[in-house]
């Protein structure tokens, strides 16, 4: 699915007297369907509230989001119930039930879109293989390691067969080799099921491993964008450049390029 964003903006009103934040200033992003999309921004940037906008868990003050050729931001009720069903959302904390298993928490989001037990439990055996934890389908979240929760939170997440899926800073929680799996992962969920999949984070070595194309979001603006390699290879922005700068320090650049 192609999303295109147009001219969106966000205020959030002050608290007790506090200045009003606009958090999102005018943001116009294109994002190809099939796709692996990078949003990238220091912290306070602007990308959860972005990413709240684009998936339909809060109304722009102006502008508006379109699903393919269909706008999506002005939708309410029923309708808008439906639209969020066909989009999945990862996270950084999992957001896993502790009480229910590995598997009930992947059946979770069926259950509530009316599925019917046997489609249940033939979709939370394949989510479970395609993650790759089909020993799993009946541990207690508690036993599973980070990397172990957040496939299960991918598997979650795809359980509905969604056209989107949107991952706000969804390795921030896990160590490097963790977050190199997760994202091969990702990689791979994305080309077998042709999905259009939606990255926010402040990590540029997610940015370099996982998207094709990026935005970088400073301030609640959009500075630069465009493909992975041509924004790596010549930055613009200052924000751009200190993220390169960063990464640079720990790693030659021969292995900066996949």
């Amino acid at each position: 699915m192609e999303i295109i964003l147009d001219n969106l903006v966000k205020t959030y009103k002050g608290v007790n007297d506090s200045c009003d934040v606009t958090a999102v200033k005018g943001v116009s992003l294109h994002i190809p369907s099939n796709k692996i999309f990078g949003i990238i921004g220091k912290s306070g940037a602007g990308k959860s509230s972005l990413v709240r906008l684009v998936s339909l868990l809060e109304t722009p003050d102006s502008g508006c989001v379109m699903y393919d050729d269909k706008r999506v931001d002005n939708l309410v009720g029923k309708d808008l119930l439906l639209q969020r069903r066909k989009l999945g959302m990862i996270f950084q904390n999992f957001n896993l039930f502790s009480s229910r298993t590995a598997g009930q928490n992947i059946a979770y989001p069926m259950e509530i879109c009316g599925f019917s037990k046997k489609q249940i439990d033939v979709r939370v055996d394949e989510m479970l293989e395609l993650v790759g934890l089909s020993d799993k389908k009946n541990a207690p979240v508690s036993t599973l390691s980070g990397g172990q929760k957040q496939r299960i939170a991918i598997a979650r997440a795809l359980s509905t067969k969604p056209d989107v899926l949107f991952c706000d800073e969804a390795t921030s929680a896990l160590d490097p080799q963790t977050t190199k799996s997760i994202l091969s992962l990702i990689r791979k969920i994305q080309e077998r099921m042709n999905l259009t999949v939606v990255m926010i984070t402040h990590q540029m070595e997610v940015v370099r491993d996982a998207c094709n194309l990026v935005a970088v979001l400073n301030d609640g603006e959009v500075v630069e964008q465009g493909s992975v390699d041509d924004i790596f290879i010549h930055p613009k922005s200052e924000v751009t450049k200190d993220f390169l700068a960063n990464i640079l320090k720990s790693i030659s650049s021969s292995d900066f390029f996949r």
